[in-house]
């Protein structure tokens, strides 16, 4: 970042759009508080940061981000920004890519992030790299290549040597929602008629091991110099019915915690970081990106959620002191505070 660059923060005003049937549910207020915690902490910084409105509120989230409609990145590249900081969900066709070598980016390439958004496309792809993930299969109400029908599930779980309590969640889900532990067939059949029926999350859902050892998270910052790195470990701990409430609900500094120094060196630990930045390698990250893992009965950690778009809230709004998002708290534990988090985000720029 040079001494002239101006920043612009888009938030997700677009629609997520059907993928092969397939929906991620926009996130309430399209990530504009977490964007505008980043373009407060940066302006405090003493970083140029756009605004749409010339005086912006503290309060008013939407005072410190543009729309990442085509208009709204016109608006923000005719203001004058030379880096547009993509805090939302990006896709093929989306409007970031007709101005993609006109302006530096904090953010995936758009392709990649629906690549990648694909939970099942992409732990497939991990797992034939060699990477230790959690088993899983799809299903749908009917069968088709790949896919088993819901009322073949007791032969899709005994072909894929599967047992339970198993996981059932959305392909393209976002955060904990949709995901149910469940702990018999009765319960299988229940939760994933209902994912089905409501169709926020489309036709298709993962059936997923459950990982009965302790939940992490861990954070992968953008290369510099070719260099991917992560961060400390967060613990994961408060569950309901083994999974991790969905932060719309429940705070993460309730119920998160990063690991200590002795627990972060020990070999399965550092097994898990290895693996954690050779997936960010295989998945072309060029952002912050987070992955979610879990200890098996071994205690070795599998990884079965990359998350290409983190949430990425913090404090220094009024208010906000509770807001650190998860990779805020792996930050804190290595020694960064938000806005050096942020900082770090921003050398990732391309």
């Amino acid at each position: 970042m040079t001494q002239q660059d101006v920043i612009a923060i888009l938030y997700q005003a677009l629609p997520p759009p059907v993928i092969d049937g397939l929906r991620k549910d926009a996130k309430p207020g399209g990530y504009s508080d977490g964007g505008a915690d980043i373009g407060f902490v940066l302006r405090g910084r003493a970083h140029e940061v756009l605004t749409p409105v010339t005086d912006p509120d503290p309060a008013r989230p939407l005072d410190w981000v543009f729309p990442d409609t085509a208009e709204g990145i016109a608006a923000a590249i005719d203001a004058g920004a030379t880096i547009l900081w993509a805090n939302s969900v990006l896709f093929e066709g989306h409007p970031l890519e007709a101005v993609l070598g006109q302006v530096r980016i904090v953010g995936q390439l758009p392709e990649l992030m629906q690549r990648y958004d694909d939970k099942f496309a992409t732990n497939r792809m991990l797992e034939e790299a060699g990477l230790p993930v959690a088993r899983s299969f799809l299903m749908a109400q009917s069968a088709r290549p790949g896919v088993r029908a819901l009322a073949d599930i007791e032969a899709a779980i005994a072909d894929t040597g599967l047992t339970f309590p198993l996981i059932v969640k959305p392909v393209r889900g976002r955060g904990s929602q949709g995901v149910t532990r469940v702990v018999d067939l009765a319960g299988l059949v229940s939760a994933a008629t209902a994912l089905i029926a409501d169709a926020k999350f489309g036709d298709t859902l993962i059936v997923e091991e459950y990982l009965a050892g302790e939940e992490v998270t861990v954070t992968v910052m953008p290369p510099v110099d070719g260099v991917y790195r992560a961060l400390r470990p967060v613990r994961r701990f408060d569950q309901m019915d083994g999974v991790a409430p969905y932060n719309g609900d429940v705070a993460v500094t309730a119920n998160s915690v990063a690991i200590d120094a002795a627990e972060l060196a020990s070999p399965v630990v550092q097994a898990m970081l290895d693996a954690c930045v050779k997936a960010a390698a295989l998945v072309g990250a060029r952002a912050v990106i987070r992955i979610d893992c879990r200890a098996d009965a071994s205690g070795d950690y599998k990884l079965f959620d990359l998350n290409m778009k983190p949430n990425m809230t913090g404090p220094g709004r009024p208010g906000r002191d509770d807001q650190d998002c998860l990779s805020a708290i792996a930050a804190r534990a290595d020694g960064m505070n938000f806005a050096q988090l942020l900082e770090g985000m921003l050398a990732g720029a391309w």
